[in-house]
């Protein structure tokens, strides 16, 4: 198996891998054809750009103007450790000739510097402050690869499905708030066949773990012991606190949910009409439940007087609704195993459960992306939602796989009454129901 992260194996030869790739890559874009050579995290980023629509002779856009690229740039949390990306890169890409960029989470390039030829020849290609190089826009590279999937990313040559990138070699890694886990942006590496060699990767690797490192020293995390609450995709919640790990019941997961969502804590009352349908239950009831929570997770724990946690955990559907908030749709949706507790029936709870699943289902139909779009209807909180499925006929081009999506339109159409049964109607139902707890 190749390493997903990998361009090209020490001692391999690079003329002939170009060779290879390009052939690879004519051979693809002209019928689909997917040659064995093509690493996988490569051919499935280039599928992706085949459901995306993009041709692989598109270019960038720039989404910044300089005023608001100057003004954005102030702000994002990546500037405060620029200065130590500076140091660690810039004897290695001068001595190589090589580019360092910085993109957010988004992939629109924020800085890009280096010796004066090689700027030169990407300010040519659109390889400039302020351009979008998603991979939504620009297909497969490194930057916009990198923090589509949060993971490190290598591409060689004709491996970038716009063929005006093919000279060009590049390397990044996403850097990550030390505290949230959320994709800030990545560091990239750009230049010539010279960086298609492992310890290239390795390299920007160590650079964006010194980034997390020196932001965490800036923003360090509160003293006392951390905590983290898994709740998406099942009833039951996991909850590791104090190097314990917990498996709570339905109606203590509910509570520390709450709790999780309201980190300056709520009052009996507020706990009470978010936890229980019956507004006549007494308080009592809700002193009981939170006195054996209590004898469940230890003392120092939960605290009263609000209802609140010593340290607030660290939740994985917040994670989710900033990577959201932060444009990192397929980020937020690799970490969405399903709805927040769904067999939960506390209203605040379902409030909660149904914001987070809106934001999510609206920000997958606004990317428009066939591959996100199939996800999502591939779930069982997706498999009968008409609006997801309508969105994907209309963002795959015509085919066998179009006519399904437009035949599951008509049925769920005529199913639940949303439409006219022709998958063109312009119905916006979906069905929901309860899904089983997940181990």
């Amino acid at each position: 198996m190749d390493d997903p992260s990998v361009a090209l194996p020490g001692g391999a030869d690079p003329v002939a891998r170009t060779r290879e790739l390009r052939r690879a890559h004519a051979a693809f874009t002209a019928d689909g054809r997917m040659e064995d050579q093509v690493r996988s995290v490569v051919a499935r980023s280039w599928r992706r750009c085949a459901r995306s629509r993009l041709s692989p002779e598109c270019a960038p856009d720039t989404a910044l103007g300089e005023a608001d690229l100057r003004a954005y740039r102030e702000e994002h949390p990546l500037s405060r450790v620029m200065p130590l990306i500076r140091d660690l890169v810039g004897a290695f890409a001068a001595h190589g000739s090589h580019l360092l960029a910085v993109c957010d989470a988004r992939g629109s390039l924020l800085w890009v510097e280096g010796e004066r030829g090689t700027l030169r020849r990407a300010d040519d290609l659109g390889f400039v402050p302020g351009a979008r190089w998603a991979e939504t826009a620009m297909g497969t590279n490194a930057p916009g690869t990198a923090v589509a999937l949060g993971q490190p990313v290598q591409i060689f040559g004709a491996e970038h499905f716009s063929r005006r990138v093919h000279p060009w070699t590049c390397a990044a890694a996403p850097v990550r708030d030390p505290r949230t886990g959320r994709v800030l942006g990545a560091v990239d590496i750009t230049g010539g066949d010279g960086l298609a060699h492992p310890h290239s990767l390795a390299f920007v690797q160590a650079v964006a773990r010194a980034a997390e490192a020196q932001l965490a020293l800036l923003d360090p995390v509160p003293a006392g012991p951390g905590a983290t609450l898994t709740a998406l995709g099942r009833d039951e919640a996991l909850l590791t606190a104090g190097g314990r790990r917990f498996r709570l019941g339905r109606r203590h997961s509910e509570i520390m949910v709450l709790l999780a969502h309201h980190p300056g804590g709520l009052s009996g009352e507020e706990l009470s009409i978010a936890l229980y349908e019956d507004e006549s239950v007494r308080p009592v009831t809700l002193r009981a439940e939170m006195a054996r929570l209590r004898g469940l997770l230890g003392a120092g724990v939960l605290l009263s007087r609000p209802y609140r946690t010593a340290v607030p955990p660290a939740a994985d559907f917040t994670a989710v609704t900033r990577q959201l908030a932060a444009g990192a749709v397929s980020a937020a949706l690799e970490h969405y195993p399903g709805p927040l507790l769904p067999a939960s029936t506390a209203p605040g709870v379902v409030r909660l459960r149904r914001r987070i699943e809106d934001q999510a289902r609206a920000a997958v139909i606004a990317r428009a992306d066939p591959g996100l779009l199939g996800d999502w209807v591939c779930g069982p909180w997706g498999a009968d939602d008409v609006e997801v499925w309508r969105a994907l006929a209309a963002a795959l081009p015509p085919g066998p796989p179009r006519s399904a999506a437009l035949a599951r339109v008509r049925a769920l159409d005529l199913e639940l009454g949303t439409g006219t049964g022709t998958g063109t109607g312009t119905g916006t139902g979906r069905a929901t129901s309860a899904q089983p707890a997940r181990p």
